[in-house]
């Protein structure tokens, strides 16, 4: 089964879902809704939704298909006229089942969401010799050999010696405590610091005053909601302010959704380790001007210390200190200017809620995928933040 192309509206009183589903039998499909399940199906297309709120089947509701376009449109009544359905963008999350409550650190909820790939052809050696790879290791190492999302990761740089120099600055994580990284990473930061490229930077500014000048597609977004501040809540809630591409929305189908049960201690952790690759990526769009180039990746992962020297931050001035260090030692632009810039982008972005984070997210995890091997950060860290923080609160 093949799960189709999808994205939902809404107005006061109805619900809509668009599904896009070429070449498939217009004349045999079958649609199935109450509350707040959904199930549409059309040979080979099937998809599932768990809604954020109840339909109704009362005699309004309305399907219709466009043969050009391939689309299937469905419009289904609330069953509370005037409410508001939240997270209609968040899209791997509507796909999955409810999630069960379980003591594992880490549940998986297995959805439709698996696309079908069609795969090169090219030859490969199947009598090629394994050796199996002992999972011992991941799941003895004590809690501050820990790293990656939630600190669930352990173990994974014993595979990957020979990528490893080339993603993240500390030497063998896995044998290297979380207190032991951070003493490092200040003497590595303090070794490298250059006080002449800083004075350029510092007199010769004309290039760093055109970037700062630069505006990213958040700027005008926190403008256009600041200016809705003041009207009523239900004409703030249905502003959209962030809109996710095509491209975008592709991404979001192809994750895995899963469930992740943080204590109060890991929670606080994924979230200024959020605040700490924000900052990054804000760096890099600004520098850059919103191109992308060679040197995107290693912006990104140079500039976060959770990425590079997979800390764990304590607390937001942890954070700070920590990203303004690194943008003064590292990159080719080493201007405060760059730091106090990034602090207000990532406000902006934080406050435009969850829907503009997971756009960043998703750019930063393109930006990692497209190079090798800055990938191993997407596994590590970046994919479960998209998948986390359209659930968060």
């Amino acid at each position: 089964m093949i799960t189709p192309a999808f994205e939902l509206t809404q107005d006061p009183d109805f619900l809509t879902i668009i599904i896009k589903v070429p070449y498939a039998r217009a004349s045999e499909f079958d649609v199935y809704f109450e509350g707040e399940d959904f199930k549409f199906y059309a040979k080979p297309y099937f998809l599932r939704l768990m809604l954020p709120g109840r339909i109704v089947e009362d005699g309004r509701e309305k399907a219709s298909y466009d043969t050009d376009k391939g689309t299937f449109t469905i419009r289904l009544p609330k069953e509370i006229p005037g409410q508001y359905f939240e997270g209609l963008d968040m899209l791997t999350s509507l796909l999955a089942p409810k999630k069960s409550r379980s003591a594992k650190p880490l549940v998986e909820e297995m959805a439709a969401s698996a696309e079908l790939s069609e795969e090169e052809d090219e030859e490969f050696d199947w009598e090629i010799e394994q050796t199996p790879y002992k999972e011992s290791a991941e799941t003895t190492l004590p809690l501050q050999y820990c790293y990656g999302f939630g600190n669930m990761r352990s173990g994974v740089f014993q595979r990957l010696q020979d990528e490893l120099s080339d993603v993240i600055d500390i030497k063998d994580p896995d044998q290297t405590p979380v207190d032991e990284r951070r003493r490092k990473r200040l003497a590595a930061e303090a070794a490298k610091f250059d006080p002449d490229h800083y004075l350029a930077d510092f007199f010769e500014d004309e290039a760093i005053q055109h970037v700062l000048k630069y505006k990213p597609w958040w700027v005008d977004a926190h403008k256009k909601m600041t200016a809705l501040q003041g009207e009523s809540h239900q004409e703030h809630d249905t502003h959209t302010f962030v809109v996710f591409s095509e491209e975008e929305k592709a991404q979001l189908r192809k994750f895995t959704n899963k469930s992740y049960l943080l204590d109060k201690r890991s929670r606080h952790r994924v979230y200024l380790g959020l605040i700490d690759i924000l900052l990054a990526y804000c760096y890099e769009v600004c520098v850059n001007e919103g191109d992308k180039n060679v040197e995107s990746s290693w912006n990104v992962r140079k500039l976060s210390a959770t990425l590079c020297w997979l800390e764990a931050n304590l607390s937001i001035h942890d954070v700070l200190v920590s990203f303004g260090r690194r943008v003064l030692c590292y990159p080719l632009h080493r201007h405060f200017g760059l730091v106090t810039r990034a602090f207000e982008d990532t406000v902006m972005i934080l406050q435009l809620g969850k829907a503009a984070v997971l756009k960043c997210l998703l750019d930063i995890h393109k930006i990692f995928m497209e190079n090798d091997p800055a990938y191993i950060l997407n596994d590590l860290f970046i994919t479960d933040y998209c998948i986390w923080i359209q659930k968060t609160k």
